[in-house]
């Protein structure tokens, strides 16, 4: 603790403020960013200097309050706004946007590590598996072919055409179901992209790439990581609905993020001034013992 109690609150607010900044920069940053969810910092006082504790009042006299001095702020911390950003129209096929509550499930195939994700910029990779930018593959329903829905969790990927036809075209619908157009003008339903949903999204842990670790501790809706129709089909038990040929954008506010931006920055301001006062005060006690 220093000689003064307003430099260690100066110190703290710099300090708290300065992540407070940070903060509403990276929001700023990516404000584009598909998927993304904005974050809020979080204060709380720090109360710790208790000059004189309180004591009950007696027949004889009166109680006694308490007496305290703040010793500043922290940061007590970060929410994440989950909220859904509006949808916006690509128009390609693979891209897939949630009307709705919901995650996509995406798995690393070099590792099998799990994450969650918003960000439903997709793409059929040279091996027919539909996968996220950096290759994670997406998860649901597969195995499916003509007169036989698909049924085993797994990778989404693309069927194998009928002897003597080829794949013209796919589609994804509202429930996830991926159907094969094919040239001799029949097709098939080859897979049904699932999803999961949390019971509290804000333990969910962001690694980068609009994506989510720590599932389980974020507790499924389901009651289990592991999906299936009846519990993971989007359009029910509570899940949105697939809008293929769209994306979801950043719910960063940009408006708001300034306001936050010149409030914080006004507040680290102030901070600065108050350590240079106890500076000055500190100058003036030292100065008592040469005068």
């Amino acid at each position: 603790m220093s000689l003064i109690g307003t430099m260690d609150s100066g110190v703290s607010a710099l300090r708290t403020f300065q992540k407070g900044l940070e903060i509403i920069g990276n929001n700023i940053a990516n404000v584009n960013t598909t998927g993304f969810k904005s974050a809020d910092a979080k204060y709380a006082d720090s109360f710790s200097n208790i000059l004189q504790q309180s004591s009950p009042g007696s027949s004889t006299g009166s109680d006694t309050p308490t007496i305290g001095v703040g010793t500043g702020v922290g940061l007590s911390g970060i929410a994440t706004n989950f909220s859904q950003g509006s949808l916006s129209t690509t128009g390609s096929n693979t891209d897939l946007g949630i009307s709705g509550n919901g995650y996509f499930v995406v798995t690393n195939p070099s590792d099998s590590n799990s994450f969650a994700t918003r960000a439903g910029s997709f793409r059929m990779d040279s091996q027919g598996y539909l996968t996220t930018q950096e290759g994670y593959r997406v998860q649901g329903l597969t195995g499916g072919s003509a007169g036989t829905p698909p049924s085993t969790v797994g990778n989404i990927k693309l069927g194998t055409p009928p002897t003597g036809t080829q794949l013209q075209s796919f589609s994804i619908d509202g429930a996830g179901k991926l159907v094969e157009f094919y040239s001799n003008g029949t097709s098939a339903t080859t897979n049904q992209v699932l999803m999961q949903n949390f019971n509290d999204p804000s333990a969910l842990v962001g690694v980068g790439n609009g994506l989510f670790k720590a599932m389980l501790n974020a507790g499924p809706v389901s009651g289990s990581l592991t999906l299936s129709a009846a519990n993971n089909t989007p359009g029910a038990s509570g899940l949105g609905s697939i809008q293929a040929g769209t994306l979801e954008l950043s719910n960063v506010d940009l408006t708001q993020q300034f306001a936050n931006l010149i409030t914080t920055q006004r507040s680290f301001q102030a901070a600065s001034r108050l350590i240079t006062v106890s500076d000055t005060v500190l100058e003036d006690i030292v100065g008592l013992k040469t005068r």
